[in-house]
């Protein structure tokens, strides 16, 4: 039965790792639970979905508020483990998502992805997500060391 919940205790935080670590190859296991922690001190939550007592999608989000946007919950990190896809884990985390959103007064969900993640980007469209901004970044560190 597929359950999905927020990971609040240091165990659920834990059991998400390996998931997020196929989004994110940068994490260090060890580090983790002290890097979700300190973001939840900034308002990033962590939810995975479950079936069968595994973790098969995680998502990170935070609710926020702006002059543009108004209030709205953004998507940090959405994966669903790589041997789990096409099985509707991502469509039900999404709709765990805008549930939350909605009850959470937000007007909408904004997420970021990379211009490599092809196979993510045709299923932000069948799921009725739009494409209405460019994100520009520069790397600081790098170009002003």
């Amino acid at each position: 039965m597929v359950k999905i919940a927020l990971a609040k205790s240091e165990v659920e935080i834990a059991r998400c790792f390996p998931v997020m670590q196929q989004l994110r190859p940068h994490l260090i296991e060890t580090d983790f639970i002290t890097r979700v922690r300190r973001q939840e001190q900034q308002g990033y939550c962590l939810t995975s979905l479950e079936d069968e007592d595994t973790v098969r999608a995680v998502a990170g989000f935070r609710l926020s508020e702006s002059l543009s946007w108004g209030k709205f919950l953004y998507v940090d990190d959405l994966i669903v483990a790589d041997e789990q896809r096409s099985r509707g884990y991502g469509q039900a985390l999404l709709q765990w998502l805008i549930n939350y959103a909605k009850s959470h007064d937000c007007q909408q969900l904004h997420l970021d992805s990379g211009v490599q993640r092809f196979a993510a980007h045709r299923f932000y469209f069948q799921q009725r997500l739009e494409i209405r901004a460019y994100h520009f970044t520069i790397d600081i560190s790098t170009i002003y060391g």
